[in-house]
């Protein structure tokens, strides 16, 4: 299921919205903003039994990795 994390250039507010297409029009749900930027997300699969990270925490947007900041 796409459900993406926003965060938004005008209030600086972050959030996660569904998304059914690549081409719908994503708005904050604080200042109504059409002004945001889809976060890097971190995802995990389960494996024989276990959970497994994709990747270590900290990177993509806003955890330090894209030097946005």
């Amino acid at each position: 299921m796409p459900i993406y994390e926003y965060r938004c250039k005008r209030c600086e507010a972050e959030f996660e919205k569904y998304v059914p297409g690549a081409a719908a029009a994503v708005a904050c749900p604080t200042c109504q903003s059409g002004e945001v930027m889809r976060k890097l997300s971190m995802f995990g699969m389960r494996t024989a039994g276990t959970f497994q990270p994709s990747a270590t925490p900290g990177g993509g947007c806003c955890g330090g990795g894209c030097a946005c900041h």
